[in-house]
């Protein structure tokens, strides 16, 4: 039976794609993870996909006659400049949705930049609080914002009811903004298999 098997895989050739292509769409899927649990995935997701494409446009492999060969176009520059674009998106996103959401319910600016500081601090406290693993991240973040948020306006010297209004719309606003960047991430990971299957 596994000679059969071993009779139908591809050439030698291909075995070293099939090997990279396994392992970059394992690190990328623990980049998405990485993603929810507010760290910075889809920089890693970036950064394995970049050396797969530096590695691949290496020789691998000799043709039949004995040439070298070379597969130039498995990960080219669309799909890395893609996965650049995406990434930053997606900081951009995860750091602006936790203070949008404070000044669209009428927070100030010092509210906007709490919120900004109290969703890392949130997440970085939660992780470990809400052993739930994921959910313990998210929620930490949006409380954290939503603090920072009702700290900053308070301080800010707005009253108390409109404080809370800002501080709910900052811990809305993070929350989003974690799974716009997780969608993101997910995104990012599709295009890589998209390249590497193609």
């Amino acid at each position: 039976m596994l000679d059969g098997w071993l009779t139908w895989m591809p050439d030698a050739g291909w075995v070293p794609w099939l090997v990279v292509g396994l392992i970059l769409l394992s690190v990328n899927a623990v980049g998405v993870v990485a993603v929810a649990l507010q760290l910075p995935g889809t920089w890693l997701i970036g950064l394995a996909t970049g050396l797969a494409a530096w590695w691949g446009w290496g020789e691998l492999a000799r043709d039949a006659d004995g040439a070298l060969v070379r597969r130039e176009n498995w990960i080219g520059w669309a799909t890395l400049g893609t996965l650049l674009a995406l990434a930053v998106l997606g900081e951009v996103v995860e750091a602006v949705a936790g203070a949008a959401g404070s000044r669209i319910a009428g927070g100030t600016r010092r509210g906007a930049v709490l919120a900004i500081i109290g969703g890392i601090a949130g997440a970085i406290a939660g992780t470990p609080l809400i052993p739930i693993p994921i959910v313990g991240t998210l929620v930490g973040a949006s409380l954290g914002a939503g603090a920072g948020s009702i700290l900053g306006d308070l301080w800010a010297k707005q009253p108390l009811v409109q404080s809370f209004k800002a501080g709910g719309g900052a811990a809305v606003g993070k929350f989003t903004g974690a799974v716009m960047k997780l969608a993101i991430a997910i995104a990012m990971w599709l295009v890589v298999v998209a390249a590497v299957v193609l």
